[in-house]
């Protein structure tokens, strides 16, 4: 009797581990999220935006967050990897207003993460590649440091106004002579109100063209896109 029992003890004891040996997970087995189909949006993919808000050297802080929208879709290997109507969202990470005398109002934007239309969020590294749709500014780095162009024949006009103004009033007081102080006066005040102003800031208005570049590529997993917005109707 002894050995019968301890024989069925040795047979339950084998199969418990058997069963167990069955439920343990396989490590060599795909696991069923590897298998998932995944797209890969490749580095160096521009990426046409629509600017969702002002933004102006003038009030603009480093650390302000920026907003922007897809203005067309982006399609690879004729899927649809970015919709039109997906919003970036990214960041001010250097401002600098224009100087009196000399340097240009500039702006740099980071883009940190795309939200689909679904909801579902991939976190990007991005950069201003081109402002098409900003007047004045051009790209000042490979970084994407926008830059207000030059203002210096502004100023310029700004000290020749000064003196014909200044020659007009010189000689309609004093004659010929009267006219050449008059100019040089007239000049000096005009290059010193041109030196006291600050050169112009950077502006992008609401609406403005602007081309992002993904600066690493990002996977996505095209189940969680969608090429337009979900509408939830509700009948109160």
């Amino acid at each position: 009797m002894k050995i019968r029992a301890a024989s069925m003890c040795v047979l339950l004891l084998a199969g418990i581990a058997a069963a167990q040996s069955n439920l343990a997970p396989n490590p060599a087995a795909p696991s069923v999220e590897s298998e998932k189909p995944m797209l890969t949006i490749p580095s160096g993919t521009r990426v046409p935006l629509s600017l969702k808000q002002a933004i102006s050297t003038r009030t603009a802080r480093e650390g302000d967050p920026v907003y922007a929208e897809t203005a067309f879709p982006f399609v690879v290997n004729d899927k649809v990897v970015i919709p039109a109507g997906t919003y970036i969202q990214g960041k001010i990470t250097h401002v600098k207003r224009g100087g009196h005398v000399k340097g240009r109002a500039e702006v740099l934007i980071h883009f940190t993460s795309m939200i689909y239309p679904s909801g579902y969020t991939v976190m990007l590294g991005g950069s201003v590649e081109n402002t098409p749709g900003a007047e004045r500014t051009s790209m000042k780095d490979s970084e994407g440091t926008i830059r207000q162009d030059s203002d210096a024949g502004r100023k310029a006009r700004s000290a020749a106004e000064g003196a014909g103004t200044g020659a007009v009033i010189g000689a309609v007081t004093n004659g010929g002579k009267g006219a050449g102080i008059g100019a040089g006066i007239g000049g000096m005040a005009g290059l010193a109100i041109a030196m006291l102003s600050r050169g112009a800031d950077v502006r992008l208005e609401p609406g403005t063209s602007i081309e992002m570049e993904i600066q690493r590529e990002v996977t996505v997993d095209p189940s969680r896109i969608t090429s337009r917005r979900e509408v939830i109707v509700r009948n109160d």
